[in-house]
């Protein structure tokens, strides 16, 4: 029986990934409380050995030798000791051991309950580095459920019986996606947090590290650093403007994004469901900077504040409306991709004034 217990605890560690010596502890610790369960009075004498080498559980209660007995419970007299073990000195320690089977049905579950606890407990811990180790990356999931009420979805990461499911809320969906059961889709890992319920995995398609990240898996010149993404200013489902800078002077960065007819940036914009995105050029003159930044408009002049926090930027007047772009988006996405204020005016009304 001793050999298939230990054999069990080695197939929980094949099969869930959770360590013998973590489960022999969990397991050590719950015996102990069924034992004091079960023998109150004696509860400072209980002791329990797991030996996975020799493969033997011993339970037993153990007392102290001493020449005057002061507490009976956990001290034996050399006298009664010796009845016990011939030759005991003060000092020894007696073992009388324990039979199991008359564990009461109480004693018995209370183990149970913290052998299966210490199973989830393992189990979260591992989910729980595993996934840590995964912040600020993209992972490919099922779509297992969609809450109507809240709008939330469950995605499902992994397969099998080492599947995870992870929550992703209404407010980091992309708003015009539909999503249906068993679509497959790629989520940015914002932050694994630990929870009394558990690992909590927060991932989004709407954060601009999704971005960032698919420009990584399509353009092996970020990859290998050639090229560097130095902002992105994104509004989920809609527009994303990404201002990139190349550290190869024969690599002209807005190409390598953008790929051989467009494919590596169409992939992309498949992937988030017909997203625009905008590449522009990153400069270190910020006059340069937001001139590009307000593509696909064109830019007669940039005006920097004193300040050096805004500017008055000058186009076309048949340039107006595009540089601004419907309800402001345009303008509004090249100040957070810039960090500067922009105030756009047309040439006319810059004349005017």
């Amino acid at each position: 029986m001793n050999a298939e217990f230990f054999a069990a605890i080695a197939d929980i560690e094949k099969e869930k990934g959770i360590p013998q010596t973590y489960m022999l502890e969990k397991i050590e610790q719950a015996l102990l409380a069924a034992l004091r369960k079960d023998y109150p009075l004696q509860q400072d004498c209980a002791r329990v050995v797991l030996d996975p080498v020799e493969k033997t559980v011993d339970m037993f209660m153990q007392q102290v030798v001493v020449e005057e007995v002061e507490d009976p419970v956990t001290q034996l007299s050399v006298e009664e000791a010796g009845k016990i073990k011939p030759g005991a000195v003060v000092g020894d320690f007696i073992n009388e051991p324990v039979d199991t089977t008359k564990f009461g049905r109480i004693a018995a579950q209370a183990a149970k309950q913290v052998i299966i606890q210490g199973i989830r407990e393992a189990e979260r811990n591992i989910v729980f580095d595993e996934f840590t180790s995964k912040e600020h990356e993209i992972l490919t999931g099922v779509v297992s459920r969609i809450d109507s009420r809240t709008g939330g979805v469950s995605i499902q990461i992994g397969g099998g019986n080492e599947h995870t499911e992870a929550m992703l809320s209404s407010g980091e969906r992309i708003p015009t996606e539909p999503l249906r059961d068993g679509d497959r889709i790629k989520v940015y890992v914002i932050e694994v947090k630990k929870t009394t319920r558990g690992p909590q995995i927060l991932i989004s398609r709407t954060h601009p590290g999704l971005v960032k990240k698919l420009f990584e898996l399509e353009v092996p010149e970020i990859t290998e650093g050639i090229v560097e993404i130095k902002s992105i200013a994104r509004e989920a489902g809609n527009r994303t403007k990404i201002a990139v800078l190349s550290n190869d002077p024969d690599v002209e960065p807005i190409g390598a994004c953008v790929g051989s007819k467009g494919a590596r940036v169409n992939t992309i914009v498949n992937e988030l469901g017909g997203e625009k995105i905008d590449i522009v050029r990153y400069s270190e003159d910020p006059t340069e900077y937001i001139a590009s930044a307000l593509a696909p408009s064109e830019v007669i002049e940039v005006l920097m504040s004193e300040d050096g926090k805004s500017s008055r930027v000058i186009v076309p007047d048949n340039q107006l409306s595009l540089a601004i772009g419907k309800e402001g988006q345009n303008v509004r996405l090249a100040a957070r991709l810039t960090g500067f204020k922009i105030d756009i005016k047309s040439e006319s009304q810059a004349d005017a004034e």
